[in-house]
């Protein structure tokens, strides 16, 4: 019986210590970097208590959003906000993608591949948020469709042909992940 090299051996074990250790060292730092973002938002001698105020806040203004007394405040904020043109721009951009995300109008729920081409045999995996594009006047055969890209939370809106795009038949959650990721994560069922 041979005894396997040392030098394999101990090579063995880093690359192992990397698979164990990248993956929560990034999410440790990821955190690490949104906590300090979020509580230094609000300065306070006692870390961590800028962020509990902050989500205070941020819970408490959406409490009152939503009782019959401050919904006047609110619409008439927005209308101040989308009368001022470049602020209605990004106010309306930043509201839509915050509607989409954790709102009653998830956007992305609709899991699609998309072939960009004619001829072309590889596809992109994307997400279809609209499907009616006659505000933009283009015809009924076209749908939007958000590709994101892999290992980054950025993406590109295409707007494509509507026989380039077939639906995929698993969670919204479980495509992004795949996306994201880069092709190697599984869903739940696979795993």
């Amino acid at each position: 019986m041979e005894r396997p090299h040392v030098g394999r051996l101990l090579l063995s074990y880093f690359f192992r210590g990397l698979l164990v250790l990248v993956p929560v060292t990034v999410v440790a730092w990821a955190f690490w970097l949104s906590f300090a973002f979020l509580d230094g938002i609000i300065p306070m001698e006692v870390p961590g208590a800028g962020l509990a105020l902050l989500l205070f806040i941020i819970t408490l203004s959406g409490w009152l959003a939503s009782t019959l007394l401050f919904e006047p405040f609110v619409m008439v904020g927005e209308m101040i906000l989308e009368r001022v043109p470049f602020l209605k721009t990004l106010y309306g951009a930043v509201k839509d993608l915050m509607e989409a995300l954790v709102g009653n109008k998830k956007k992305f729920d609709r899991p699609v591949l998309v072939r960009l081409g004619p001829g072309m045999d590889a596809q992109r995996v994307g997400f279809m948020t609209q499907t009616d594009l006659s505000h933009l006047g283009l015809g009924a055969d076209r749908v939007a469709v958000y590709l994101p890209h892999a290992f980054a939370w950025s993406g590109n809106l295409v707007i494509v042909p509507t026989e380039n795009v077939t639906p995929i038949q698993a969670s919204a959650p479980d495509v992004m992940k795949f996306v994201v990721s880069g092709g190697v994560s599984h869903t739940d069922e696979d795993a």
